[in-house]
């Protein structure tokens, strides 16, 4: 292949990157990348026969032209004393070396180019792959996960199994150490290392994967590791500059740290497993509790109080609509009482609302408490669309069965909001309604607050994605077709602050829900006040 066609191809592959980001927040629209990635594949494929095919030919023509030319070398004016023969040589060379010209300067890659131009769009971005990362280890995090597990691919609730090279585990380490994240830099350089210590291959060396790892521990205050590492580093190249210098630095700070620990002999120091670092502690205050309860631990309702759980025909105290094909509900909590309906979505809605929905899913935002304005947040990573009765009969009708079982009014509820989440997509603690502390929140709606959610499962999910109540240990897990609801304000109108909930980062599958919100305004007959502030 010629200079300027590899550099096209070269220039191409480096503008993918000039692309919309967040791709991966959102599974539904990760699938798209199979099909572009096997449209270019087959683009590929097809370039590269053309290209066999044009160097099959040059290769042919050379093979004749060098059985010509041993036999004229050998002889010259013998060769060229037949007629023919000086003819012949002649024409080659005004004729077939200009042919054979314009066959090696022929340009196979027209197509090939054309059809990445047109793709490169909707690749990704470096944002996505740093997202996609930081996806991983949110679910290293949430579930526990040993980065060889992870590495390996040995994920429960999936029959695929694919693994991380050296290479892939290191660029994970390197987003963390870039993003400040030094304790998933020291896992991921780990593992980098380890695959490397095991003999795998890879374009990467241990000298590399060393030279961040000592760094990083050293950033974590395990000094005497990093003058270990740091010296492994120097045995493989006795010449690494930096690693010269730091070898020093941390050697004397290893000094400074004996020195100090000889005169406090008496008090007592923390002892650290060599390797092991502790996860270091964030915003959130129940962590711990929401992320139990995402991997099926935590709080269990005692007997007692499951003997108040029941199965149960609901037909919304007698709705019309519900009399004669009443719903099967089961209660999933007993204070605040949460219910699951059944089979309240068909697989054709479902696949309708996620057709309608798919085109204009964008990434997830939360009001800002301040402004009442949405704005996109960290601890919510899915993309949402939100559907109205026109777009479809079928919302229509889903809203319409809503309203029916619950016995409130759509009238003043909000859109139908589809949301699918992606890569380790999750929505961590939250209120659904608004606190006193931010007022504002819904006042452009004119509707009041958010008095009750219904949450429709639209995916059965492999592993993960549990809807979880840090405040009483509720785990609510999805089943397609499903829908679970529960009040978020009491009949006073005080906020429910037990209703905190979170939907757990989705481990293996792709989940898809949708959900109303329904607000205060036209339930005041629907829904009576109570006597009490917590009624």
């Amino acid at each position: 292949m010629e200079p300027n066609a590899i550099s096209i191809i070269l220039v191409s592959l480096c503008c993918i990157w000039q692309v919309q980001a967040e791709v991966f927040t959102s599974t539904g629209q990760m699938t798209d990348l199979i099909y572009r990635e096997r449209d270019l594949v087959q683009s590929l494929k097809e370039y590269i026969q053309k290209e066999e095919e044009r160097l099959s030919k040059i290769k042919r023509w050379v093979s004749q032209v060098d059985e010509l030319t041993s036999r004229s070398t050998a002889d010259p004016e013998g060769y060229l004393g037949h007629p023919v023969n000086a003819y012949k040589l002649v024409k080659r060379f005004n004729t077939d070396w200009t042919s054979l010209e314009n066959l090696v300067l022929q340009d196979s890659t027209k197509g090939f180019i054309a059809n990445l131009t047109f793709q490169r769009e909707y690749f990704p971005t470096e944002e996505d792959e740093k997202g996609a990362a930081k996806a991983l280890m949110r679910l290293q995090d949430t579930y526990r996960l040993d980065p060889d597990v992870i590495a390996k691919g040995k994920l429960p609730g999936t029959n695929y199994i694919s693994s991380l090279s050296a290479v892939d585990t290191f660029g994970m380490g390197k987003i963390a150490y870039h993003d400040g994240d030094y304790y998933h830099t020291v896992l991921w350089m780990q593992q980098a290392l380890k695959q490397l210590d095991e003999g795998e291959e890879a374009k990467i060396s241990k000298v590399d994967v060393l030279d961040y790892l000592s760094y990083t521990v050293f950033q974590l205050g395990d000094v005497p590791r990093a003058v270990e590492l740091t010296k492994r580093l120097l045995v493989l190249d006795a010449n690494h500059e930096r690693a010269g210098s730091n070898l020093k630095y941390f050697e004397k700070m290893q000094e400074q740290q004996k020195a100090e620990l000889k005169q406090n002999e008496t008090i007592e120091t923390e002892t650290r497993q060599p390797g092991v670092y502790n996860r270091p502690l964030d915003y959130l205050p129940e962590r711990d509790v929401y992320e139990a309860l995402c991997r099926g631990e935590g709080v269990k309702m005692n007997p007692r109080r499951q003997k108040r759980l029941f199965c149960r025909y609901h037909d919304g105290n007698r709705n019309p609509r519900l009399i004669l094909g009443p719903i099967k509900m089961e209660d999933e909590w007993d204070s605040p009482r949460i219910v699951r309906y059944l089979d309240v979505l068909s697989d054709e809605e479902i696949e309708k609302i996620k057709e309608l929905a798919k085109p204009r899913l964008a990434r997830a935002t939360v009001r800002d408490p301040k402004t009442g304005v949405l704005t996109v947040a960290n601890y919510r990573v899915s993309k949402s669309a939100w559907l109205e009765e026109y777009d479809d009969p079928v919302i229509g009708r889903v809203n319409s069965r809503m309203q029916a079982i619950t016995g409130l009014t759509k009238d003043t509820a909000e859109l139908l909001q589809v949301a699918n989440y992606g890569m380790g997509g999750q929505y961590e603690p939250h209120f659904d309604f608004s606190r006193k502390e931010e007022p504002d929140v819904f006042k452009r709606l004119g509707t009041g607050n958010r008095v009750a959610t219904y949450l429709n499962y639209m995916s059965d999910v492999e592993a993960g994605g549990a809807t979880v109540f840090p405040d009483f240990g509720a785990a609510i897990w999805p089943r397609k077709g499903t829908a679970v609801f529960w009040y978020n304000l009491f009949r006073s109108g005080e906020g429910d602050y037990r209703t905190r909930h979170a939907a757990c980062p989705v481990l293996v599958g792709s989940k898809w829900v949708s959900n109303k919100w329904f607000h205060e305004r036209g339930q005041e007959f629907l829904r009576p006040c109570g006597l009490t502030e917590v009624d």
